[in-house]
């Protein structure tokens, strides 16, 4: 079956050789024949050659003069996005075998599911799984035997994390851009999963699709210090928009 285009979004600031493994994998673990997709690339401030390299590759990107952080840059990107489907996609993801597939697969199974994500070695909340490997030529051995279609590994969910996260055209048409108040990042995702399950929309976790995730590549370069209190600031906003924790939706 035929979902349509999917836009894979996939933002970045100063991460080439990140940005180049994941399109890397995303060449190698995705049929276009079965699922088509488009890949845009958003070079958030780089100064690293992304522009140039995206360029080279013939992969459409948006250019930001500075950096703004992984909401707005996400937001950019889907401006540009033409696929009924939408993938955000951290630039330290590795993809696997039928990823896509298994994911769409989950996203339509039902009109009221709006959102579908996989499990991952590193992720906060649920969405982490144990799948003890030496290199990533094991880690992929591990998830094309996983990565088989099969809804009783679907979990209905509150909460999808941002690393890779699939998203139905028409619901994001009525939830709307990413909030960028949580610019430069952390609990923009929890904030999205909050709008869309106030739309009536379900989230599907779905434990037959695992990807690798390298794990916050971008926020590691900031000092712990600074990066705590920037994860305080953004759970304080979260708190203040939606008068809850976001901690019980993990």
């Amino acid at each position: 079956m035929s979902y349509g285009l999917t836009s894979i979004i996939i933002p970045g600031h100063n991460g080439l050789q990140l940005l180049q493994s994941c399109v890397a994998s995303i060449r190698s673990y995705t049929d276009q024949a079965v699922t088509p997709y488009e890949i845009i690339a958003v070079d958030d401030g780089s100064v690293d050659g992304t522009a140039m390299w995206c360029a080279a590759e013939q992969i459409p990107f948006v250019r930001l003069p500075v950096s703004n952080g992984y909401p707005r840059a996400c937001n950019a990107g889907l401006r540009l996005a033409s696929g009924s489907n939408l993938v955000l996609l951290n630039n330290d993801v590795t993809v696997a075998p039928r990823w896509l597939q298994n994911l769409l697969t989950a996203l339509h199974s039902s009109h009221d599911i709006g959102m579908a994500g996989p499990v991952t070695n590193y992720a906060s909340g649920r969405q982490q799984v144990n799948y003890p490997f030496a290199d990533m030529q094991e880690f992929q051995r591990i998830a094309g035997e996983i990565n088989r279609s099969n809804p009783d590994k679907w979990e209905e969910v509150q909460r999808l994390v941002g690393f890779c996260m699939v998203i139905k055209r028409e619901v994001y048409e009525r939830a709307g851009k990413l909030d960028e108040q949580f610019s430069p990042g952390h609990y923009e995702d929890d904030d999205y999963c909050r709008r869309v399950h106030g739309l009536g929309c379900r989230m599907l976790m779905c434990k037959d699709t695992l990807v690798h995730h390298a794990g916050s590549a971008s926020f590691n370069l900031r000092g712990q210090q600074e990066l705590q209190a920037l994860v305080d600031r953004n759970r304080r906003l979260f708190i203040e928009k939606w008068k809850t924790d976001p901690v019980q939706f993990m």
